[in-house]
Parts: C-alpha cells; sequence; structure tokens
C-alpha cells in the first residue's frame, strides 16, 4: 500500500520521486482513490462522527484502505489495524476508522480534511504528512520455492537469475535493479495502480509462482513476507538486503499525521518507543522482515526501551 516502498504497496516505470512517494504509502497496490463524499468515518459499530477542529480526545481516528490486506482491511485484521489497537490501548480510547483506499488523493481527502488524525504506516521523507520517528524498517523480497533452483538466491546481481522468469510490479524500485541486471526483458510485470477490493497483485504473483507461470516473485516485504507466510511451507521470502544500489529497496516506515500537530506527533513517537516490542512481535507474527539500523534482519523480538511515555496521557489539540 507505500518512501514506500517503492513499495507496492506502493508501486511504479516512473520518476525516482514518484516512485518513492509512492512507495511511501505501502507498499503493495496502490488504489484509486474514491470521493469523500461516499465514505464514512466511523467505529467498528458504523455510526458517522462530527468532524472535530483537533485532534479527537475520544477516540484514536485512523485513516486506513479498507481492502488493502496485510496492512489493512475493514474486518480490522491487518497488522496496521493491530497497531492501532496498541496506540489505542496506550491512550485508554477506541479506534474510530475512516475508510478510504489508498492512491491519489488518500491524504489530501482524508488526514488534510480533519476526518481522521493518523496514518499508522506511511514511508519516511514521503510527503505530505509531518513524521513520526520510524517504528519499523522494511526491504523487498523474492519470493522462490523453498525447494526450487533459486532457494540459496540472496541478491538480484546473482548470475543464477539469468533467463528466470520474475515476477514485478510495474514501475517499483526491483523493476529498476532487473533492468540494471539485465533481467527484465523475461520478467512478467503487475499493474502498479490497481483497486485492491477486487485486485491483487501480489497474490496474483504469489499464486503464479506456484503455478510454475513465474520463478520468483519480487515484492514489498510486508506483501511478500504475508503472502508467502499464507502459502504455507512450500516458499520463502528472501529480503534483498544485499541489494544495497539506488533505488533503495528498503524503507523506514513512520505514521504520518498534518504537518501543524507537532505535539500530536510527540505523543505518537512516545507511545511508539514504549511499545516498540508490542509492535515488533505483531509485524514478525505477520510475516514481515524486519532490519535494525545495521540493516541485519530481525528474527525475534528486543526487549522494551525505558521511556517516559506515560499510560493514558492526555491528548494534543490542534497547534498552531
Amino acid at each position: 500500500m507505500r518512501k514506500r516502498p517503492a513499495l507496492e504497496n506502493d508501486p511504479r516505470p516512473r520518476a525516482e520521486a514518484h516512485r518513492r512517494r509512492s512507495a511511501g504509502r505501502r507498499i503493495a497496490a496502490v488504489l484509486a482513490a474514491l470521493p469523500a463524499a461516499v465514505l464514512l468515518l466511523a467505529p467498528a459499530g458504523g455510526r458517522a462522527q462530527q468532524i472535530p477542529n483537533s485532534v479527537a480526545d475520544d477516540s484514536l481516528r485512523v485513516c486506513a484502505d479498507p481492502a488493502n490486506m496485510p496492512f489493512s482491511d475493514r474486518k480490522e485484521a491487518g497488522f496496521e489495524n493491530r497497531i492501532a489497537e496498541i496506540v489505542a490501548d496506550e491512550l485508554k480510547v477506541p479506534v474510530r476508522y475512516y475508510w478510504m483506499p489508498q492512491g491519489p488523493g488518500f491524504v489530501r481527502n482524508s488526514l488534510s480534511m480533519r476526518l481522521c488524525d493518523v496514518v499508522i504506516g506511511y514511508a519516511a521523507g514521503a510527503d505530505p504528512v509531518l513524521h513520526t520517528n520510524p517504528y519499523y524498517t522494511s526491504v523487498y523480497v523474492l519470493v522462490v520455492k523453498s525447494d526450487g533452483p533459486l532457494a540459496p538466491v540472496d541478491s538480484l546481481a546473482d548470475p543464477r537469475l539469468k533467463g528466470r522468469k520474475l515476477g514485478v510490479v510495474a514501475a517499483t524500485p526491483p523493476a529498476d535493479h532487473l533492468l540494471a541486471a539485465g533481467l527484465l526483458a523475461d520478467a512478467k510485470t503487475y499493474s502498479l495502480l490497481v483497486d485492491r477490493r477486487f485486485e491483487s497483485p501480489g497474490e496474483a504473483m504469489i499464486a503464479d509462482l506456484k503455478g510454475g507461470v513465474i520463478d520468483g516473485a519480487l515484492l514489498w516485504g510486508p506483501t511478500g513476507g504475508y503472502f508467502a507466510k499464507q502459502a504455507g511451507p512450500g516458499l520463502k521470502a528472501i529480503p534483498l538486503v544485499k541489494d544495497t544500489e539506488r533505488p533503495d529497496l528498503s524503507y523506514r516506515i513512520t505514521a504520518g499525521v498534518r504537518p501543524t500537530d507537532h505535539d500530536w506527533k510527540q505523543t505518537l513517537n512516545l507511545i511508539l518507543r514504549k511499545r516498540q516490542a508490542d509492535i515488533d512481535k505483531v509485524l514478525l507474527e505477520y510475516g514481515v522482515p524486519l532490519l535494525d539500523d545495521e540493516n541485519q534482519v530481525i528474527t525475534a523480538v528486543a526487549p522494551p526501551q525505558p521511556g517516559p511515555a506515560q499510560p493514558g496521557q492526555p491528548r494534543p489539540g490542534r497547534t498552531p
């Protein structure tokens, strides 16, 4: 859904700046935005909510995609839904969602209009939000059959990829790497701009891999890791940490708030730091490949870090 990795959730052949912006939104396929007028800001129970002039103090109002697994969906089954519950637990308030497909106009028609107060997953550096500190870093993966000839491959520069058909979302960073390695001509491309309520490039790629249509699937880490895990033990997701040439294949993910909401950003920073171990546990449970500050893969949850965050800390209002 997308920075984002040129992520497939965010997917892109576009200019590098646009590619990184798209990537920042997740990081799986970008969805076409629906008119804000037809969407409801509703809690789990489904009632509309009056728009406040500041950050709401009676609920955690989250801007989210209704059909973007493994990130979020209306059933609240995504890992970003779980992270929202962790944040709400610290604030001692319920979660309330404003549902809108991620794509052009997502932030403008949700967060900027004060229909919600936070986007749970946003690639660091991507406009037009104010970013919290990053709370995880992930990387593109190569998904292959666990017992296949590409199982030992850990870089797109590996000569064993020559002549192999790899799946890649159009205009995402791995496409540039395939072009540089002379592998793009043999690749099968999947659409970047799709409505995830009806299409899922990640799931289509995994199905093609299992069916022998392609030999490997290049996906944004959270997407590839999750769908490979869902497919069972026959597939493995290989983090491409050795591919360090530009464009980047790893991205730091933050929460995004309005550029005026500095106090709210600091409140979220304290909570994210305090509950980092709980967040990491959720991410690992969903198969998300996590990287530490040295670009090494994290395989276990670190002990909680001490911090000044206080449970139930008051929510800030709008800052000038």
